[in-house]
């Protein structure tokens, strides 16, 4: 597509999310929409909006705030009109989907203004229920299909037919100057520590981060640690639960089992965490206990980026991720047995073997799984598809010469 003027943007992309709040799929669009004006395009992001909104500005992205986190028919076909709109207004090259219901909008969208259309494949989907494989579908549409694992990619691959050609595996990455070990200061560990109610108390923290939902596995956590109690005395460490609604409903429902259990005050709902490097420098050891399988598992590989070894549980993307008797453990899904054997290992473990793996796991980040790689994988997708559409409109040009 040609441009005009020195100022203009060298390519448009238009990527797509319901909301801009916590979450792996809202992170994910602001790292890219950084990388594109690096590479001197112009990054729009289509969404509700939320309280990342100040973090997509720094990453000199712009937003264009529609409602596209409507799941129901009527909303979709409502975003259609003011997607086109925005296609032809800031002659957008490519839209870049990230969540099922806005890409339905996006889709029709881009082939009606004729942008590229990509998308990532941010999730496993359930498919229970009748209709979800055909609502699922649209994130198997993209050309290319962005998957964030090789689980990802075989799931495509055996769900939705797509040929391995179309599809192209970019890992989620951490941030390896944010997650860094060496940049958090004490004073940033003690204010955590303070108020997390550890400052007084010896005993080495476990960490789980992640939304407050049965699926992550906050409750096997919590019958895990009712298992280590040393006959019957008071839990050898303390277990922090981060990140959620710390009073919610199922907040309450741990809470009153971890009573049940005796854990006392060794259990600790802390809600979202601003400083996460700090939260995981300050963790002995990261839970990652999912009843079902991870996407990819974010959390696992910034944890192990700040050298924290991790328990995941053996499935998804935790096999790619985290490396069994290397960097972490892998426990059986769902096993609270399981998941206290781990944690006992994993505490019982000599200062130089803990160091080793802890070394392994940012080494281990660094090769395979940082932002930087994440960032510039995506920019080679979209360098390709403009490449190829200005391929085809040189063609087209010559053969209306010809004509």
């Amino acid at each position: 597509m040609e441009r005009g003027g020195e100022d203009a943007p060298a390519f448009t992309v238009l990527q797509l999310v319901p909301r801009l709040d916590e979450g792996g799929v809202e992170r994910g669009a602001i790292e890219i929409a950084q990388a594109i004006v690096a590479a001197g395009g112009r990054a729009l992001v289509a969404s509700r909006g939320g309280r990342l909104e100040p973090a997509l500005r720094r990453a000199g992205g712009e937003l264009l705030r529609l409602p596209m986190d409507g799941r129901s028919p009527w909303a979709i076909l409502r975003n259609v009109a003011p997607l086109r709109a925005a296609i032809r207004a800031h002659r957008v090259d490519i839209v870049h989907a990230r969540s099922r219901a806005p890409a339905w909008a996006g889709l029709i969208a881009a082939r009606a203004e004729g942008a590229a259309f990509v998308t990532t494949y941010h999730g496993a989907y359930r498919q229970r229920l009748p209709g979800k494989g055909l609502y699922n579908s649209v994130m198997a549409r993209g050309r290319p299909v962005i998957a964030i694992s090789d689980f990802i990619a075989g799931l495509v691959r055996r769900r939705h037919g797509v040929p391995e050609g179309q599809i192209v595996t970019i890992p989620r990455g951490a941030d390896l100057e944010q997650f860094d070990p060496a940049r958090v200061t004490a004073d940033r560990l003690a204010a955590l520590s303070q108020a997390w109610g550890c400052d007084d108390d010896p005993r080495p923290v476990l960490l789980l981060p992640g939304r407050l939902t049965r699926w992550k596995g906050q409750m096997v956590a919590v019958e895990a640690a009712g298992r280590l109690r040393a006959d019957g005395g008071p839990l050898p460490f303390r277990l922090i639960l981060a990140g959620g609604d710390a009073n919610g409903a199922f907040a309450t429902e741990l809470a009153t089992r971890a009573a049940r259990l005796g854990l006392g005050d060794a259990l600790r709902l802390v809600g979202p965490v601003a400083d996460m490097p700090a939260a995981y420098k300050l963790a002995s050891l990261v839970l990652c206990p999912s009843i079902e399988p991870e996407a990819f598992g974010r959390t696992a590989v910034e944890a192990q980026a700040m050298g924290r070894r991790v328990i995941a549980a053996d499935h998804g993307g935790a096999r790619e991720t985290v490396a069994h008797g290397q960097t972490g453990w892998l426990v059986r899904p769902g096993d609270p047995a399981a998941l206290a054997e781990a944690i006992r290992a994993a505490l019982s473990q000599p200062p130089e073997a803990v160091a080793r793996m802890e070394a392994a796991g940012r080494a281990r980040v660094e090769a395979r799984f940082s932002v930087a790689a994440m960032q510039a994988a995506t920019i080679a997708v979209y360098r390709g598809l403009l490449a190829a559409r200005g391929a085809e409109a040189r063609q087209g040009a010559a053969a209306a010469i010809e004509g």
